[in-house]
């Protein structure tokens, strides 16, 4: 995937992300682009290593669900981190 293309799914992904954590308020875009390609990073390797799923392979529904798992796991651990 090229550059904007990952600032395209990480922007959807963290949004998604944070909508379901509840952080939606107080996330800007530059966040949101931040903790959805790290989301990617995290479920791309969680969903290749560990479930054997495959990779994340490209602008499509699959990885941005990938995309957002991993940031929600990401979320959810800096929220617990954070308390």
């Amino acid at each position: 995937m090229g550059i904007l293309s990952w600032l395209i799914v990480g922007g959807i992904s963290g949004w998604i992300a944070s909508m379901i954590t509840g952080d939606n308020p107080k996330m800007g875009i530059l966040t949101n682009i931040i903790v959805g390609i790290l989301g990617a990073m995290i479920g791309g390797f969680i969903a290749s290593n560990v479930f054997k799923w495959g990779t994340v392979s490209g602008f499509n529904l699959y990885s941005v669900f990938i995309s957002v798992v991993g940031a929600v796991i990401l979320l959810t651990i800096v929220k617990s981190v954070k308390k």
